[in-house]
């Protein structure tokens, strides 16, 4: 995949964050530039959630900062992190039996702020987004009445329709049958052909090697490794990360893991 020269970096510079005497994030450095489509591993409790929030200004790290374009995180406004930096959550129930087009136009409050109409070139942010996602078929449907994998091309046409090039996903795949994990996963890697800067979680190595080019992996709250996917994932790393013993099955450019 060929990275873009210029648009905004998100970068991490010595995340530090403990519960009481539980560590959770320690020393944690990273960055998230556009081109990028980077699968974040670890087991559970290895600190993800935690170094998403804090990423996106949810959460203070109690030591380092995150700078945003080279700017500090903490002192940017909530609109100005919006414009450059999109989240999209795991699952996402609004109360309210909004359209699709209702929810994609979500996307639009960091340029309109509450309250506001959107405007001619809102509308076509939003039109743009369903055409990138091929969901303009769903534009009437009511959002809570879609299946868990339209659900989620939704949310990431929400996020296009920001106009943010950097977007952080959380367990995107989760719930989604086969069909729908290849199809999210092809739509992440041509955003990031396209220039965006993708960084999603994920509990599966074998998405991370047919879909990122880098993967970071998070082990009892340290970064581990942080690179290409096949110099990264092999069935070493895979018991270390969550205990099980693999056979490591190459088929190029394929690898596949199963019980050993």
């Amino acid at each position: 995949m060929s990275t873009p020269a210029s648009g905004p970096v998100l970068e991490a510079r010595g995340l530090r964050y403990a519960l009481g005497p539980r560590s959770i994030l320690d020393g944690i450095s990273l960055r998230v530039r556009p081109g990028d489509c980077i699968a974040l591993l670890g087991a559970n409790g290895a600190g993800k959630s935690t170094l998403l929030k804090i990423l996106l200004g949810l959460l203070r790290p109690q030591a380092g900062e995150v700078l945003l374009d080279g700017a500090s995180l903490s002192g940017l406004g909530r609109r100005e992190v919006a414009r450059q930096l999109a989240y999209v959550p795991q699952s996402h129930t609004p109360s309210f039996p909004f359209t699709v087009m209702q929810i994609v136009g979500q996307g639009r409050l960091p340029f309109t702020g509450l309250g506001r109409a959107l405007g001619t070139d809102d509308w076509r942010a939003v039109s743009q987004a369903l055409v990138d996602m091929h969901i303009e078929h769903l534009a009437g449907r009511v959002y809570t009445e879609l299946s868990g994998g339209e659900r989620q091309r939704v949310l990431i046409a929400r996020a296009l329709a920001q106009q943010a090039r950097l977007i952080l996903l959380d367990e995107p795949i989760t719930g989604l049958d086969y069909g729908h994990q290849r199809r999210l996963l092809d739509h992440l890697q041509r955003l990031a052909e396209r220039g965006y800067g993708i960084l999603a979680t994920t509990h599966r190595p074998e998405h991370a090697l047919e879909s990122a080019n880098r993967a970071l992996v998070l082990h009892q709250g340290r970064l581990l490794a942080d690179g290409a996917p096949r110099a990264v994932i092999d069935a070493g790393l895979i018991e270390q990360l969550y205990q099980v013993k693999v056979r490591q099955i190459e088929v190029l450019p394929h690898r596949f893991f199963v019980p050993s």
